[in-house]
């Protein structure tokens, strides 16, 4: 008898860890599976096929030079941001990016060529990707890849499971600072969002 309660016991207790840690998990993907409890961000794989589209921005060098124009510009290429469907919904409702929003920005490289509807930009590989999450809470002050509201990555190719931003005030924050008024996100890009 005593060796029945103890069984009992024992797996009684197994029960509440194991529910225990199913919920501390669900806490934690309720506000991204993209990130974990220490804030490291990570890439979807599947945000092209299913996610929401926001717009394209062609971006060929630091000034407009014409046609035939080198890909001289640090940011050259084609950039095209994604969000989830409800974040989509979300921002259209009220104008504000919900918790736990996130916006991937894919650069991809250009290649011109002659086709006869004009002279064309076609996209090419991908040079990088930059990720932002929304953060409303402030979840991650010790992270440094977390401030301004945001969450903040960047993946290579080369690495894309290694976000190589390793301080988003240096690696990311110059480019959005100009978006400061709108969240740090350029909405006049995104047609979808209209």
């Amino acid at each position: 008898m005593k060796l029945m309660r103890a069984a009992v016991v024992t797996i009684a207790f197994f029960i509440v860890l194991v529910t225990a840690n199913i919920t501390a998990g669900e806490k934690t993907g309720a506000f991204s599976p993209s990130v974990d409890s220490k804030g490291s961000i990570s890439l979807p794989t599947d945000f092209r096929s299913t996610w929401a589209h926001l717009g394209t921005w062609v971006v060929t060098s630091t000034a407009a030079a014409g046609l035939g124009l080198d890909q001289t510009g640090p940011g050259t290429g084609t950039h095209s941001v994604y969000t989830q469907s409800a974040s989509l919904k979300a921002y259209k409702k009220d104008g504000t990016w919900p918790d736990g929003a996130m916006l991937i920005l894919e650069v991809r490289a250009m290649t011109w060529d002659d086709l006869p509807t004009g002279h064309v930009i076609v996209e090419g590989d991908v040079v990088k990707w930059l990720v932002m999450i929304k953060d409303a809470k402030g979840r991650f002050p010790k992270n440094p890849n977390w401030g301004d509201g945001w969450g903040w990555a960047l993946f290579k190719p080369a690495g894309p499971k290694i976000n190589a931003s390793t301080n988003y005030k240096e690696d990311c924050l110059g480019c959005h600072e100009p978006a400061k008024a709108s969240d740090r996100v350029f909405i006049q890009g995104y047609p979808t969002l209209r």
